[in-house]
């Protein structure tokens, strides 16, 4: 059975790439894998859902580095710390700055397998949200200037008569802008207008302001 999932594997101890790979293959994961961080950032090419399995200490770079590196980059794929020997604070920095896990060789095959599902299952949850924000964001900027006002107003509680007061425009064209929103947001109700419009952040959008 093809798992639905992409592993980077960045590790300079050859044999342990070469076998994990092999081995991850065979369970059906899609695996890239490099033997330093420059050659990752280099040459690959970003995916999702994926993991990014990284050795903490390598030559050259270590795995924070990378990770900070990827942060700036705004590359969000998840990632799993293995290492070998590695300092507490390398493995308090790396989970604060937003590692989903940290795994110390030899590791547990079953803890790493479980450890990739929900690191690829997060990214996939990930993934969803960015393109509900996306389709939301589109809907709104179908809306018309007078719309986006009704929308904001609709989403701060107000009924009807109370944003026709405030525009200065009769309550019958309220409703018309309204069933307007509501159709080009595909929201079925005013709870789910609500629901997207601040799980999407639409408040902040340029046309809000």
């Amino acid at each position: 059975m093809t798992k639905a999932g992409h592993i980077f594997l960045i590790d300079d101890d050859e044999s342990m790439r070469i076998s994990l790979a092999r081995m991850l293959r065979e369970l059906g994961y899609l695996v890239e894998d490099y033997t330093s961080a420059s050659t990752f950032l280099e040459k690959s090419v970003p995916v999702s859902p994926a993991v990014i399995l990284l050795d903490m200490q390598m030559p050259n770079a270590t795995g924070l580095d990378l990770q900070e590196k990827l942060l700036k980059l705004g590359r969000k794929t998840p990632i799993i710390f293995i290492s070998g020997q590695s300092q507490p604070h390398q493995i308090v920095s790396g989970l604060k700055k937003g590692a989903v896990d940290f795994l110390f060789k030899p590791f547990n095959l079953e803890e790493l397998l479980k450890s990739i599902a929900d690191a690829i299952d997060f990214d996939s949850r990930q993934l969803k949200r960015v393109l509900l924000d996306v389709e939301a964001r589109r809907e709104y900027v179908s809306l018309t200037p007078r719309e986006r006002e009704v929308c904001s107003w609709l989403v701060k509680g107000l009924l009807n008569k109370d944003i026709a007061v405030k525009l200065g425009i009769t309550d019958a064209t309220i409703k018309v802008h309204k069933a307007r929103v509501m159709e080009k947001m595909h929201a079925d109700s005013l709870q789910s207008l609500v629901k997207k419009f601040l799980e999407s952040d639409l408040s902040n959008h340029p046309l809000s302001h």
